[in-house]
């Protein structure tokens, strides 16, 4: 019955409310505005719309466009030099969960000395504490895929040494603010869209049948389950379906917000290991890739079995009884969405690195691995890895 919750971001979720970044008071008088290496936030009027925004609110800027999809060590220091350099006091990240997590990685380092992997708790991190306090935060998501809007972490690629870590966990790198309007979600590319929303869907999923799972977690991962489950086939079908992506992009930060609550587990971490050898993979395709033999393992360990018939239900399953119905219901989303024939091999995938992928996974990322309600073994993430091996 117990449990913890301290969620201090500020959240305007809704349609237009991008509109309403300069009634808001800023953290600071200058910005860097950090977004993605592609083209979408300039092409589609969002960055234009949010410096006019800052102008609104008298507030400089500067604009550091150089994150890619699994954000690199490399490119937060980058960051971290260019706000310091500028004199920018606070971070605007504007775009999707890349952005957002390199975001808070650069806030910490722009007012800290050494690397973000002096800060890095697991793997070769070393895991100092951080003696200044990072830059304030606005969090402008594009996408519905990670809750990172609304949540304390951010995911980090060391590609020197093939490690995918989360990094944050203190108060300081809560945004100060999030803005979550759907309409700039709209241009979102269908499987990006599946991707994203199959992300933010785990994360909920996790939380629901992590051994530290309570009242409040429970509440919250449910609501994004039921969500993303009902509303994502419906925004991959048709990006301009306003009330589908409203719903997916409610789902998505109750996922975040199930993240603060509760925690991911395993599975994030066996897929963490996948895109750091695999840096073009994108990180909701290869959870969807484990993800029925992730969650057979648990389900043939019988360690929740009422939580699985549960989330069958709310996914749509409302005669759900036992706990395959899960899969069930997840291979149908899957195939409504368009995903169920992604394959490892189409991203250089191979089982000769499996082994090696599982011990990544656990000694890079290995707290998730005890949120785990039965103890999953380099053997057992292996046997998983090739069950899900296309």
């Amino acid at each position: 019955m117990s449990f913890k919750m301290y969620v201090p971001t500020k959240l305007l979720f809704g349609v237009g409310k991008l509109n309403e970044l300069s009634k808001e008071k800023m953290p600071g008088k200058k910005a860097m505005i950090v977004i993605s290496n592609g083209k979408s936030t300039r092409a589609n009027g969002y960055l234009d719309r949010t410096q006019e925004q800052l102008k609104l609110a008298g507030a400089e800027f500067a604009v550091f466009d150089k994150v890619e999809p699994n954000p690199l060590h490399t490119t937060v220091m980058a960051g971290a030099a260019f706000a310091r350099e500028n004199g920018c006091d606070f971070i605007v990240a504007l775009g999707g969960g890349s952005v957002m997590d390199a975001s808070k990685a650069m806030a910490a380092m722009a007012t800290n000395d050494g690397t973000l992997w002096d800060y890095v708790v697991g793997g070769t991190g070393k895991g100092k504490d951080l003696v200044n306090k990072p830059l304030p935060l606005i969090a402008i998501t594009t996408t519905a895929g990670t809750g990172s809007e609304v949540d304390e972490y951010g995911v980090v690629t060391n590609s020197e040494t093939k490690e995918k870590i989360g990094f944050g966990g203190m108060e300081e790198l809560f945004p100060v603010l999030a803005i979550v309007d759907p309409e700039l979600m709209t241009t979102v590319p269908p499987k990006y869209t599946a991707y994203q929303g199959f992300d933010a869907l785990f994360h909920s999923t996790e939380t629901y049948i992590a051994n530290c799972a309570s009242l409040v977690s429970d509440m919250v991962a449910l609501t994004a389950i039921e969500n993303v489950a009902k509303y994502l086939p419906r925004a991959v079908k048709d990006g301009k379906d306003i009330e589908a992506r409203e719903h997916v992009a409610f789902g998505n930060t109750m996922s975040g917000y199930s993240m603060v609550t509760g925690s991911c587990t395993s599975e994030h971490s066996l897929e963490h290991a996948m895109s750091a050898y695999h840096q073009e993979l994108p990180h909701g395709a290869g959870l969807i890739m484990i993800s029925l033999a992730y969650y057979e393992h648990f389900i043939n360990e019988h360690v929740c079995d009422e939580r699985f018939v549960k989330m069958a239900q709310v996914m749509g399953m409302e005669d759900a009884s036992k706990p395959d119905d899960f899969l069930t219901a997840l291979k149908k989303l899957q195939k409504d969405c368009g995903v169920d024939e992604l394959k490892m091999s189409d991203y250089g995938i191979n089982p000769q690195e499996f082994k090696t992928l599982a011990e990544n996974a656990k000694y890079t990322m290995g707290g998730l691995f005890t949120m785990d309600r039965c103890d999953l073994s380099v053997d057992d993430c292996v046997a998983i890895y090739e069950k899900s091996y296309k």
